[in-house]
């Protein structure tokens, strides 16, 4: 069962966090935090295979929602975070309909998809009673848009079928529109709620990534329910910087 795939349509904005420390132990910790739903990040964090496996592990005890985000939207690297136990991805960059279409295409097994067929975790190594029967339902597709060509293909991305929800990526977005480094820039600011009341105009759940506070209150004003309001490394830096300036000297 798919759980975070259940939740899409439940009312409510739902907060998470970035992992992205490639510890399992860090990745524990954030689990443990009460956050509704957690990333564990492979496209900008030094995770690989074996490291999302052991984050995977450890977190799956915790009342919290797993989502992994692949580095690219790569068959072969699909099919393994499928393999190790992944069930909903973030592909980032996403682009176009036929781009979307290949994601979910690698996603599903035959004669539905592309993905390849092997007893791994995700069936408990055949220990599942008709997994391959049941696990293209439980797979969640989400489709990271980040991109004035993405904005430009929004309504047909949407209309991909399995294409669960889209989440905009305001850095990426705020590079893509010239502003490299000012996700906070007014033209990106526009482009985001814009994009995000597009996404809920097309029926589809929209998420995003908010570097603030305030930001994050403006995106669930606007009709995202899936929002990510911090990165574990920054967490872990700003605690750090805080600690350190409460015992420096003036």
């Amino acid at each position: 069962m798919n759980r975070f795939k259940q939740r899409l349509a439940a009312p409510g904005v739902r907060y998470g966090l970035f992992v992205s420390m490639g510890d399992q132990v860090a990745a524990e910790i954030a689990a443990a935090s009460d956050f509704d739903w957690l990333i564990v990040d492979t496209e900008h964090a030094p995770n690989d295979i074996r490291t999302t496996l052991t984050q995977l592990q450890a977190m799956q005890a915790y009342d919290t929602d797993l989502v992994v985000r692949p580095t690219e939207g790569n068959r072969a690297q699909i099919k393994r975070l499928l393999d190790i136990g992944a069930q909903t991805l973030l592909i980032p960059m996403v682009d176009t309909a036929e781009e979307a279409t290949a994601m979910v295409a690698c996603t599903r097994y035959p004669p539905n998809g592309l993905r390849g067929v092997a007893s791994a975790r995700a069936a408990r190594w055949s220990r599942v009673d008709g997994y391959f029967a049941s696990a293209d339902d439980q797979v969640c597709v989400i489709a990271q848009i980040e991109s004035r060509e993405g904005m430009t293909n929004l309504d047909a991305i949407c209309a991909v079928p399995g294409v669960d929800a889209l989440f905009v990526g305001p850095s990426d977005l705020a590079a893509d529109l010239g502003h490299l480094g000012d996700p906070g820039h007014p033209e990106v600011q526009d482009a985001v709620l814009t994009t995000l009341h597009r996404i809920r105009a097309n029926g589809k759940p929209a998420g995003v990534y908010a570097a603030t506070p305030d930001a994050a209150d403006r995106y669930a004003e606007a009709g995202a329910t899936l929002v990510i309001v911090g990165v574990d490394t920054a967490v872990l830096t700003n605690a750090f910087a805080a600690l350190a300036a409460r015992f420096q000297d003036d």
